[in-house]
């Protein structure tokens, strides 16, 4: 069994008061928690962690955030890291509304009244995955492909992008290498954009690709920290929160008084 972690944050109260929080993707369970959101608390993690744990680490998901980034570069010499595929396929969902906000844009500019209304309306049946859509957003999905070229290949990009992750390994790999040259000649900057940032991470994409690794697990357990939060309501520090959050979700077994 392969050592491996999930690395996220959490916002806990309002005011960009976040908590980092590591979950052992084995078990599911929360393994350490703290306040901040940067590169020195996860380094506290890991200087909590020692050298000699930190070196059996083998493999880390996150998003493409540098402050978590950087850090386990420096600090864990032999863990691979995994790019939570969730965040690469929400980069190319804003990619495509982009696209959507543009091209509304110039039909109200053009005084193409309907036309700009249908793009407002459109925004559900884009986001959707097909599985999902209605009916009637199936129907605009079909005006779409009709009426709105770019727009349409905007949407075949992120369903493209948002399908390779439900293939075979091998398969995955070499449409990513398809998908980077469709939307760099796409001519949409948006996509131009992202291929760009895929390939800055690509190292940390194929590895989630191939591993299987994502940030679901730590995304459980943030919705638990969520639920959490209501009963810590009305205490002035996190600490309260990191307690309930540790007692609850970490699998402790504290010694109960006589």
């Amino acid at each position: 069994m392969q050592n491996e972690a999930t690395v996220d944050e959490i916002s806990h109260r309002k005011g960009q008061r976040y908590l980092t929080v590591v979950v052992d993707h084995d078990t599911g369970r929360l393994v350490w928690a703290a306040p901040g959101r940067d590169r020195d608390t996860v380094r506290r993690f890991f200087d909590e962690l020692g050298e000699e744990r930190c070196k059996r680490v083998e493999l880390v998901s996150c998003d493409m955030a540098a402050w978590i980034g950087e850090p386990i570069t420096e600090r864990l010499p032999n863990a691979e890291r995994c790019v939570d595929p969730f965040h690469v396929v929400a980069l190319a969902t804003d990619a495509l509304d982009e696209i959507r906000r543009q091209v509304w844009n110039e039909a109200r500019q053009a005084g193409q009244t309907q036309s700009a209304r249908d793009l407002k309306g459109a925004r559900f049946a884009l986001w959707k995955n097909p599985e999902n859509l209605t009916s009637r957003q199936q129907t605009k999905l079909r005006e779409i492909e009709r009426t709105n070229a770019p727009l349409y290949q905007a949407y075949l990009l992120k369903e493209h992008l948002r399908h390779i992750y439900r293939l075979p390994t091998d398969w995955a790999l070499n449409l990513l290498n398809a998908w980077l040259d469709w939307a760099r000649d796409s001519k949409l900057e948006p996509f131009i954009r992202l291929a760009d940032t895929i390939t800055e991470h690509r190292a940390g994409i194929e590895a989630a690709i191939r591993h299987r690794l994502s940030n679901a697990r730590v995304e459980a357990i943030n919705t638990q920290i969520r639920l959490l939060t209501r009963r810590a309501f009305g205490f002035h520090t996190p600490a309260a929160l990191i307690a309930l959050a540790m007692l609850s979700l970490a699998g402790l077994c504290p010694n109960l008084p006589r």
